[in-house]
């Protein structure tokens, strides 16, 4: 099969130049959604055109519109979670989805910090007191030197994360099934959950949604905090009971919290975390900088042409590897 007859069906109206252009140089034809998160129009093009691949950006890739493609080879997430991709259809039909790991970690680490210090100093609300004509002078800020860091995953972004908060003078621990130690100097690896939850002044979060995720954090983790810690989000909303979040925030056991996510996105008009002081919100843009858009854009495209080439990239990038 020439290169030329390569169909990338790309779930969003645009992609980064950076690979956007390296699909063009291998003659590919590229096919883009009309509206982003439009699922129906994933599925009406998946069962009417070729697609060899799909670079999958935030709508939903369900398995109904795997099963109705019958050319389709090979998926990548443009980005690390795959939450919005049947994984398991794609793994029936042996077909690899791949993702683009780190380029984005840089990215969502600063975004995770900028909510850290937003949300421990009421940067935002004073900003908001300010432009409304009233000198709101807040002296209750935290300060984070000597205070405790606690990463839930501890990947390339909690990484980050860990050596910006070491080098303010804060302690560091960390909680990852996946590793046996730590692979940053001076982070104290946890074992649990539980074990790390009392530690924690600062909670902030960096795992894939999935079914050991979902509403893992509630009203009995919180809990556990101490008085008065903060937690940051820059993972998935779904990843907290937003119930028990907000009671936590309204009765003080939280002093504040910074969320780049939220378990429905956009976030409804009116929904209480819009309406509580001591919250920071960002719109899911943790990963979208112009940087971070170009190395995953590269990435995703380099996983599916490695892939219909016959050069498949490292099966690490590979979610599903025993397909391969």
């Amino acid at each position: 099969m020439s290169t030329q007859a390569f169909t990338v069906f790309v779930t969003a109206p645009k992609l980064a130049s950076s690979g956007a252009d390296l699909l063009a140089k291998a003659g590919a034809r590229v096919i883009y959604l009309e509206r982003g998160d439009d699922a129906a129009q994933v599925e009406r093009i998946m069962a009417s055109e070729p697609v060899d691949a799909v670079i999958s950006r935030t709508a939903e890739l369900s398995a109904r519109a795997i099963a109705s493609c019958p050319t389709l080879k090979v998926v990548s997430k443009h980005g690390v979670g795959v939450s919005n991709i049947d994984v398991a259809a794609a793994s029936a039909r042996r077909i690899p989805v791949y993702v683009t790991p780190g380029a984005n970690a840089p990215s969502v680490a600063e975004m995770a910090l900028g909510l850290l210090f937003a949300a421990a100093r009421r940067i935002a609300w004073m900003d908001a007191e300010l432009r409304a004509g009233r000198w709101s002078r807040a002296q209750d800020g935290i300060e984070l030197r000597g205070k405790t860091l606690g990463l839930v995953g501890f990947g390339q972004i909690g990484q980050r994360v860990a050596l910006a908060c070491q080098a303010i003078g804060m302690q560091v621990a960390a909680f990852d099934p996946a590793l046996q130690s730590s692979p940053v100097p001076g982070v104290k690896l946890v074992a649990s959950l539980d074990a790390l939850l009392p530690l924690a002044d600062v909670l902030s979060l960096h795992v894939p949604l999935n079914k050991h995720t979902r509403g893992m954090l509630g009203a009995a983790q919180f809990a556990r905090m101490p008085q008065g810690a903060i937690l940051i989000n820059t993972a998935r909303g779904e990843v907290v009971d937003e119930p028990a979040l907000i009671d936590a925030l309204r009765s003080g056991r939280l002093h504040a919290a910074g969320l780049d996510t939220m378990a429905v996105e956009p976030l409804p008009a009116g929904h209480p975390l819009a309406t509580l002081p001591n919250v920071v919100l960002t719109p899911h843009v943790g990963g979208s900088t112009p940087a971070a858009l170009a190395a995953m854009a590269s990435g995703a495209a380099a996983n599916v042409l490695g892939w219909l080439q016959g050069q498949p990239v490292d099966a690490s990038r590979c979610v599903n590897p025993e397909v391969l």
